[in-house]
Parts: C-alpha cells; structure tokens; sequence
C-alpha cells in the first residue's frame, strides 16, 4: 500500500454533563508525534439503563488499551486498521457481557461507541449506535457515519409525507437505538474498509448525540465562526452552544475535534475540561451528514 502522506494534526476534545444526575459519557485520546497512528475513542452510556457511566468506562478502557497496543506495531499496514478497530470493539463488547454476567445487577448496561484513528492524511473509523462522526470541510457539514437509532426511518417518514415534519422531528422514538454494545451479538456496525482522505483545513468532529441538542445548521453555524481558531477553542464554542440552549432536559455531552493540516505551533493544543472532567489517566493526550447547512461566505 502507498505510505500515507504526512499531516499535522491538532486536537482537542471535551466533556459536560448538562442538566442529568451523572456523567455516562466517556472518552479518550492518543495523538503521538513521529508518524504513529492517533486515535480518539468515545462512548455515551445507554442512559436509563443499569451503570451506564460504568459500561461507557468499560468500552473507553478497552479500546484504548488494545489500540494502545495494537496500533504502536512498528511496520503496520493502514490496511491492516479497519480489521484492528472491529477486533478492538468486539473485546469491549466480550468485556461487557462478562461484566454483567459476574454482576447481574449491570444487567441492561450498555453504551454506542466511535473510534476514530488518523494514519497519514486517511482516517478510518468505527461507530455502533448513533454518536455522530461530522467533517466540516469548504463551508458544509457532512455526516460522515450511520446512524444505528430510528431517526433515519423517521426522517424517510416525514419525506415521504407519512408524518410531518414536526412529528419527526419529537417523535418519541427517535433516539431508540437500534445497534449498541451491550455484551450480545452487535446488529449493526459501520466501519469502512477504505480510508478516507483528509485535506489540509478539514475539521473532523466526534460527539455524543448530546451535542445533537444543536440542530446541524447551528452546529455548522459555530464551525465555520471559529474554524480559523485552535481545536481547542472550537471545543469550548461547542460546549457554550449547547450551554446558551439552556435545555431543562439537556443531555450529556463529549465531542472531540481534529484540525487536519494545522500550524505545526498550534498542534497538540491543551485538552479543555468542562463540567465533570475527563475520563482516563493515560500519558497519553487526553480527551478534550446529515445534510449540511452553513457555508462560508
């Protein structure tokens, strides 16, 4: 396979809890210099359920400590990574069925996951449930990964003139998930064998879909106002867009966001810790389409 061309990467990621009794989302980060492959992983526990806060930890440490290892292999392969991401989630899923099985009381935890890891100029990625993966790239937001909740079926309803778009858009429903890990078998698992290729300028932005409390078009709106800004700060714009929205039922919320192509000084900027911390203490850095709706003018 071709070597991947070389790319700066800056990186930043966040957490907040919103208005819900208790953090169940749970994230971290590797983004080493030198060439190796980075990577982020991030798990919304299935809220309403048994220790989801416990089963989000459960698959964040998983994965990470098997791509830790597992990505670090001198001479590997890109191709080799899409093979590697599945590999890693189906042990967090063995994880969580053992968990539940030596502890009844967990049983019904569970939480989605999205593993994103940058080789080069090409990303790769993982997602069961429905945190969104975006890439906000010339003034438009795109989706990048399925969504594994009834929300698409939904929305084709309302297209189809079966419902309304209003009735879409709260119907009950929507955010019943259809795939998540929760130790069985997993329904639905989107993870491309191809790569695909960042350009220099692309912002690439994991979330829980707590972020989601944000329609598309304010989250593209925020995007393109601070694309020119560090990752950082656009973590924190983020985070204060669904602040401002003072939602009495806002959920938690975590997002990671990746510069591609930024300032070599920029790079590696601080991870922003908001409302209930970060998960993990790795050396390691730490973290913190639908249609598309904002260009730039």
């Amino acid at each position: 396979m071709t070597r991947t061309a070389e790319m700066e990467l800056e990186t930043a990621a966040a957490l907040a809890q919103g208005t819900r009794a208790r953090q169940e989302d749970a994230l971290a980060t590797a983004f080493p210099r030198g060439g190796e492959v980075g990577f982020a992983v991030l798990s919304d526990g299935m809220g309403g359920h048994a220790a989801g806060d416990l089963a989000s930890r459960i698959i964040v440490t998983e994965v990470f400590a098997e791509l830790t290892l597992r990505l670090a292999r001198p001479g590997l392969d890109p191709a080799e990574i899409p093979g590697l991401l599945r590999d890693a989630v189906t042990v967090a899923n063995h994880c969580l069925r053992d968990r539940i099985a030596a502890e009844p009381e967990t049983r019904g935890m569970g939480g989605t996951v999205i593993v994103l890891a940058v080789a080069g100029d090409r990303l790769f990625w993982i997602s069961v449930g429905d945190s969104p993966l975006y890439l906000y790239r010339g003034g438009q937001l795109l989706r990048l990964n399925d969504d594994h909740s009834m929300a698409p079926q939904i929305d084709l309803m309302a297209r189809q003139g079966m419902i309304d778009a209003e009735t879409a858009r709260t119907h009950p429903q929507r955010n019943c998930l259809t795939s998540a890990l929760i130790g069985a078998d997993i329904p639905e698992v989107d993870c491309p064998d191809e790569a695909f290729d960042l350009r220099p300028g692309d912002l690439v932005l994991a979330a829980s879909d707590g972020l989601q409390f944000l329609p598309d078009a304010a989250i593209g709106g925020i995007l393109k106002r601070a694309r020119r800004k560090s990752s950082g700060r656009i973590a924190d714009a983020l985070i204060a867009g669904v602040e401002r929205l003072a939602d009495p039922d806002q959920d938690n919320v975590s997002l990671v966001v990746i510069k591609a192509g930024a300032d070599a000084r920029l790079a590696r900027s601080p991870v922003r810790r908001h409302l209930g911390g970060l998960f993990g203490a790795w050396q390691a850095d730490l973290a913190p389409a639908r249609a598309a709706v904002a260009r730039d003018g």
